[in-house]
């Protein structure tokens, strides 16, 4: 069930995944802030992964110190976190069908998920179901299409070509996963929006964390 193990192409060591981890712990800060989340509040982190190689792949629930407060979900079998992590609970699920009643945690947290469940239906479909177990709000974090370098493959500018050529060239350097729309879909800012009103969020802010100040990442949050 190690689905997302094809994601992490970067070395551990490299200058990509030291950026992540950088601007990860930004992410993780803007969380907090945006969301006023407190100890005793419940989070839903979905899009765990399997991945063990960068210590910041399962950030939030790494970092965040209440761990019987968390549920995980993910596609991979990320059980291993509640061993790692005493507290944590984690379900096998999919985003785009969470298997919980409306309104079931105080807030559902997603970084670096909703570029990689297909096509814009889907990722409206994925933004609606965190929506709607999700009591108090959603924070949600994607890559920033229009950021030079694109993280996945660390190829630099071919993916502001227009989609079809983009998947071309993946092809031809060998990245057919990545040239999949299934696989990878990158976002910019308005599109990100306009899923937002898809998926019927309401009052939805977008913010971003920079790297020399381009926006790397795309912050969608919506806080009741």
């Amino acid at each position: 069930m190690d689905v997302n193990a094809q994601y992490n192409v970067a070395a551990p060591d490299s200058l990509p995944v030291k950026i992540a981890a950088f601007q990860r712990r930004k992410m993780y800060e803007a969380f907090i802030v945006a969301t006023g989340i407190q100890p005793e509040d419940s989070i839903l982190d979905v899009g765990v992964t399997s991945d063990r190689s960068y210590d910041h792949s399962n950030y939030l629930v790494a970092w965040w110190p209440h761990k019987a407060r968390i549920t995980a979900v993910g596609l991979d079998d990320a059980r291993f976190l509640e061993e790692v992590y005493p507290g944590v609970r984690f379900v096998h699920a999919d985003g785009r069908e969470l298997p919980f009643e409306d309104n079931s945690f105080d807030f559902v947290h997603s970084s670096a998920v909703l570029e990689h469940v297909g096509s814009n239906d889907r990722q409206a479909q994925f933004l609606r179901e965190l929506a709607r177990v999700a009591r108090r709000g959603v924070f949600v974090t994607t890559p920033n299409r229009w950021f030079p370098v694109e993280f996945h493959t660390v190829l630099p500018l071919v993916h502001w070509l227009p989609r079809s050529a983009f998947r071309g060239l993946l092809r031809v350097f060998g990245k057919p996963f990545f040239a999949d729309e299934a696989n990878l879909n990158l976002l910019g800012a308005g599109e990100v929006k306009r899923l937002a009103v898809r998926a019927g969020i309401k009052n939805p802010r977008l913010d971003t964390v920079a790297l020399g100040g381009w926006p790397t990442n795309l912050l969608l949050s919506a806080i009741k």
